[in-house]
């Protein structure tokens, strides 16, 4: 049997064990939905944001992409942005980067990868703003987990620079955000820093007129 072939068997599976516990499940599940969280992660095949908090379908409303990269000219992030906050009105957005992120030990070599030179350029620009504190790190491994620390961070920072965000910080006292990094070995998060609705950019160049009367 095919790999695919056993997925839509597990599928089925999944199902009858949903109805066994609720059989309004599925009902209730494509009424609407509600969810708290937006996850902005990495693609990565092992991070799954679902599977490593325990929550279930219609908790979190997800995008991923290389790296969990919030970048101010990216429309597919910024208009999931703009539904999670605007329509949805999710109370926080988390920015999940982890451990062993293929995208940001590229960042730190010459090689080129081709297109994705492009994308990964937005990193490099971070560790060159953070050099000292990257390169000053014991080793190689821990260079990269502090580049991906430093990079969750200044994700969350962009979010922050959104007139998305100020808009909604200005008009009702939500969403907070979050920087986690997850850590494969292990299994665990580690929140990296928060920034809540009244707190300001951390430079006034970014702080648009949304906050004006």
């Amino acid at each position: 049997m095919n790999r695919y072939e056993q997925m839509l068997l597990e599928n089925k599976a999944w199902v009858e064990e949903m109805l066994e516990g609720d059989p309004a499940f599925f009902k209730k599940l494509s009424a609407s939905q509600k969810p708290e969280f937006l996850w902005i992660g990495c693609s990565d095949s092992r991070v799954s944001p679902s599977e490593i908090t325990q929550t279930s379908p219609g908790e979190i409303f997800i995008h991923r992409n290389v790296a969990n990269l919030v970048v101010h000219t990216d429309f597919n992030l910024l208009s999931v942005l703009q539904y999670a906050v605007e329509v949805l009105e999710i109370n926080h957005v988390i920015v999940c980067g982890h451990y062993g992120c293929g995208g940001v030990h590229a960042a730190l070599t010459q090689q080129s990868y081709g297109m994705i030179d492009i994308w990964l350029r937005h990193i490099k620009d971070t560790y060159c703003a953070h050099k000292h504190e990257v390169d000053t790190q014991p080793n190689d491994e821990a260079r990269a987990n502090k580049l991906v620390e430093i990079n969750v961070r200044q994700q969350v920072r962009n979010l922050a620079k959104t007139t998305i965000i100020q808009k909604a910080w200005k008009n009702r006292q939500r969403p907070f955000l979050h920087g986690w990094v997850f850590d494969m070995k292990d299994g665990i998060i580690r929140p990296q820093m928060e920034i809540t609705p009244h707190q300001p950019c951390d430079d006034p160049v970014y702080a648009y007129d949304v906050f004006k009367k």
